[in-house]
């Protein structure tokens, strides 16, 4: 048999692992070009915004100003976009990475997309839609046709003129909507857990909005009955609390891979506690070695393309047991031990709204923002007493250890449904 007919890796028939009763003597599944499975949508729009300006991105489609929390990104002339009638499939055409994701429009009537996203619809009769986008997105024969079809040597591109050519290995009708059917239930199951993710999200940005002060505001507007008649909060600005330290500088493509611990970036950006397991690695100079992190040190973004993603922090909440370095990107504030800082307190006193405004107000740049340090030291900070500061602190991490817990269960059905899923597509490793 050919390639076509068989699996060339195994000589097996080309029947999945795991089958529903009803289908087990209904033979192999055949192979299809995808552009026997549907028909290319051209309409562009003549206004604009004329449509709810979408985006379709790895996670999924949204409409474009709740992806960006409320801001448009792009061109204010979006005449000629793409429009996408819901039920209707979408993809970046462009990818950085060599990965392209597939997006069904399920949230609007009518939706309009760059340019840069290709638009069709399935031909009835012929595919089931959902069926079609869990081949498009999961299929080891899509990616194999994918790395031997993508052009360009930096950014990846990948024409719908190209795709139609990818050949699809698919069964009978009824057996494609049995599979959909089965699979867009545990879709349901994990799309209301990440519901209770977003409420657990939305609870925790309410409460860090009420437990500390408001800008002009010396007090909470919430705070705990014991520390009703406890005063106003302290102010100091962040030069009275510490000392800044510099992350490394002057190295090389050559000095990562092995070596040392090293913080990167995005763990700072990410997550206001600094897990020491996602740490890349680096070679390290005599006279770098007085540049370790240590329990306390909040580390601080400096440098981004966006506003918002500089002077976010994360704090070292534990001693880490080997020498531990930073990225040139952070530098670290060493707080002074009569500061009166709990580290547990500092990652939400540095992320909370107080501190994100005047952050936001002193970044600098155009195509690049940047954080001075003489700026930084003069931020305002409004402390409350030790023993309040560990309440706000036990209160918010309790509240983060549900949410780590509620990621980790989306995480564990995601993993259920794409081992599943393999077992419900013949095993193929070539086209």
């Amino acid at each position: 048999m050919n390639d076509y007919n068989s699996n060339k890796e195994t000589g097996k028939a080309l029947i999945p692992r795991l089958r529903f009763p009803e289908f087990q003597n209904s033979g192999e599944w055949g192979w299809k070009r995808l552009d026997e499975l549907i028909e290319e949508f051209i309409e562009k729009t003549k206004k604009n915004f004329e449509f709810p300006l979408l985006t379709s991105s790895r996670k999924g489609i949204f409409f474009q100003e709740e992806y960006f929390n409320d801001r448009k990104v792009a061109s204010k002339n979006n005449i000629g976009y793409n429009i996408i009638p819901e039920g209707y499939i979408t993809y970046r055409s462009m990818s950085d990475d060599g990965n392209f994701y597939f997006n069904v429009n399920n949230i609007c009537e009518k939706g309009m997309i760059s340019p840069a996203y290709p638009v069709f619809k399935v031909i009835e009769n012929k595919v089931v839609s959902y069926f079609l986008l869990l081949k498009l997105n999961e299929g080891k024969e899509v990616k194999a046709f994918i790395t031997s079809n993508t052009q360009g040597s930096t950014r990846k591109a990948l024409q719908l003129t190209t795709l139609k050519k990818l050949k699809l290995l698919i069964p009978s009708l009824p057996e494609q909507q049995k599979i959909a059917s089965c699979l867009s239930s545990i879709d349901e199951v994990i799309a209301g857990e990440r519901q209770r993710l977003e409420l657990l999200r939305a609870h925790k940005k309410g409460l860090l909005q009420n437990l500390f002060p408001r800008e002009g505001e010396t007090v909470p507007k919430l705070r705990f009955p014991e520390f009703k008649d406890s005063g106003e909060w302290e102010e100091k600005i962040i030069g009275e609390i510490g000392e800044t330290i510099n992350g490394l500088t002057n190295k090389s493509a050559n000095d990562f891979g092995k070596g040392s611990p090293f913080i990167t970036y995005l763990q700072v950006y990410e997550d206001s506690m600094v897990n020491l397991d996602k740490c890349s690695f680096v070679n390290i100079e005599l006279n770098e070695k007085q540049n370790t992190i240590h329990k306390g040190d909040i580390l601080i973004t400096t440098s981004s393309e966006t506003p918002d993603e500089v002077g976010f922090a994360s704090v070292m909440l534990n001693e880490p047991a080997q020498d531990t370095y930073l990225n040139s990107f952070c530098f670290c504030l060493r707080p002074h031990k009569k500061a009166n800082l709990l580290p547990e307190f500092s990652r939400y006193l540095f992320r909370s709204n107080l501190y994100r405004k005047q952050i936001n107000k002193i970044a600098q740049g155009i195509t690049r923002f940047n954080l001075s340090k003489q700026s930084f030291l003069k931020v305002l900070l409004l402390i409350p007493p030790l023993p309040e500061q560990q309440k706000i602190a036990d209160c918010l991490s309790s509240l983060d250890e549900l949410i780590n817990a509620q990621q980790q269960k989306i995480e564990l059905l995601e993993q259920y449904k794409k081992g599943f899923l393999q077992g419900l597509f013949p095993n193929v490793y070539a086209i």
